[in-house]
């Protein structure tokens, strides 16, 4: 019996040792998820498996970070990781830039915004920081100008001759809008699940050169994590930026 029992710790003391130490990381669908796909067989080579956690929402995968249920995220940009952390006290950080997601306007009324009515309405992302940002983008075609503000809201406006009416929408939710407004500002993750590119049918893209590159986040203390370097390293490489242009055309581009 003795022996048995011997050979019994051996075994699963010898597979656990061996067994893969889990990543688990939260992210949008698109394009995130697809990106941390391409990572496993690299990260399964270093000992590590991959956990995808689909979130639709830009909340809750700042929640499960910050309370170490999940290891890190892959959906956001820095500007709106420093408001939820002064708006939640989280105690999240930035460990690494991955890419680009052009913000860009839709419509299925208009090609462009040349002989726009009065009245028009424009869903925007309710959220701080995007809304911010798509005001931004509306405020170049000249058709809108606002008083200077860190984080701009239909409050700040100071000139608006057409009378646009700009309607306060959860990001997710604008692709769904479209068709009941004439124009919707929609962040590129959500562009694309509805089929959307952003080079092909916008009628308005933002600039490449912004500040709203997407990012790994995770729980401060983490940062030196060895899992969390291994994750980094693989997102980091030749095979994902060179697999970023090809399978996005442009409409989403590689930050490192």
């Amino acid at each position: 019996m003795k022996l048995k029992a011997l050979i019994l710790l051996f075994f699963l003391t010898y597979f656990n040792l061996n067994a893969a130490e889990t990543i688990s990381i939260a992210a949008s669908p698109v394009p995130h998820a697809q990106i941390l796909e391409q990572i496993k067989p690299e990260l399964e080579k270093q000992g590590y498996k991959l956990e995808i956690k689909e979130f639709t929402d830009y909340v809750l995968p700042n929640l499960a970070v910050n309370a170490n249920e999940i290891d890190a995220n892959f959906f956001q940009h820095e500007p709106y990781l420093k408001e939820f952390n002064n708006i939640k006290k989280t105690k999240l950080v930035k460990v690494a830039t991955i890419h680009i997601e052009p913000m860009a306007v839709y419509s299925k009324k208009y090609k462009d915004f040349n002989n726009i009515k009065e009245g028009i309405k424009i869903a925007i992302p309710n959220d701080p920081t995007n809304e911010s940002r798509a005001l931004d983008l509306i405020g170049k075609t000249g058709l809108v100008s606002f008083k200077d503000s860190a984080l701009k809201t239909p409050l700040d406006i100071i000139d608006n001759p057409k009378k646009i009416k700009f309607i306060e929408l959860k990001a997710a939710q604008l692709p769904r809008a479209l068709s009941d407004v004439d124009f919707a500002v929609i962040n590129s993750n959500y562009a694309l699940s509805a089929g959307l590119n952003p080079l092909k049918d916008s009628v308005l893209i933002e600039d490449k050169n912004n500040p709203y590159a997407n990012i790994i986040v995770v729980k401060e203390g983490n940062e030196n994590n060895p899992k969390i370097k291994a994750l980094i390293q693989a997102l980091q490489s030749d095979k994902i930026k060179q697999f970023i242009l090809e399978k996005y055309n442009g409409s989403i581009i590689p930050a490192f």
